[in-house]
């Protein structure tokens, strides 16, 4: 197991997961608005497995999906972080993501955990790019990724095999190269 790294900002602290995590990780993936652009909703189970899953990750690599606290109040606001683009997908590389509790939206917590999470890859990882994988009609989640400097590659754009036929399907490419 290593030492998980925690990522502070101002405002939020991005960690380790806790069993606490869990009743609003599970709420937050069961709103049908949160879910809009990556698929269906999950249930309570399918939320801890989530969990769990990104836990173990975290515990392994060191880096991966940390869970994002708002440091004032110690509220789990959602996740953000790395993670190797999945098998099957027509890029490769490692992506930046986030996702958070919509009590949480419209307060640049996103933008400024993101911010901590490109730090860390280009300056403790040492990765040479991170890329950002967003659903076409996703203009929040792309605003999120302009602000952070990440610039839309449209030749890499394609249909995400895990999202259901249809408009819906089509994701954008974001990249940002290590300064």
């Amino acid at each position: 197991m290593r030492v998980i790294r925690e990522l502070a900002t101002p405002r939020l602290l991005l960690r380790q997961w806790k069993d606490t995590d869990l009743d609003r990780w599970a709420e937050l993936n069961a709103d049908p608005e949160v879910r809009r652009h990556l698929g269906p909703v999950l249930d309570r189970a399918e939320a801890a497995a989530a969990l769990e899953h990104f836990r173990t990750e975290l515990g392994q690599r060191g880096w991966g999906w940390w869970a994002v606290e708002l440091r004032s109040e110690q509220r789990f606001l959602g996740f953000a972080g790395l993670d190797p683009v999945d098998d099957g997908m027509p890029v490769t590389g490692i992506e930046a993501g986030w996702r958070l509790h919509r009590d949480a939206w419209g307060h640049g917590y996103a933008t400024e955990a993101g911010r901590a999470v490109l730090h860390y890859a280009f300056e403790e990882l040492g990765l040479p790019e991170i890329l950002a994988l967003i659903a076409a009609d996703n203009a929040p989640s792309r605003a999120v990724a302009r602000r952070l400097g990440m610039a839309h590659d449209p030749a890499a754009d394609f249909l995400d095999p895990d999202l259901p036929p249809g408009p819906g399907q089509r994701a954008v490419v974001y990249r940002l190269a290590r300064p």
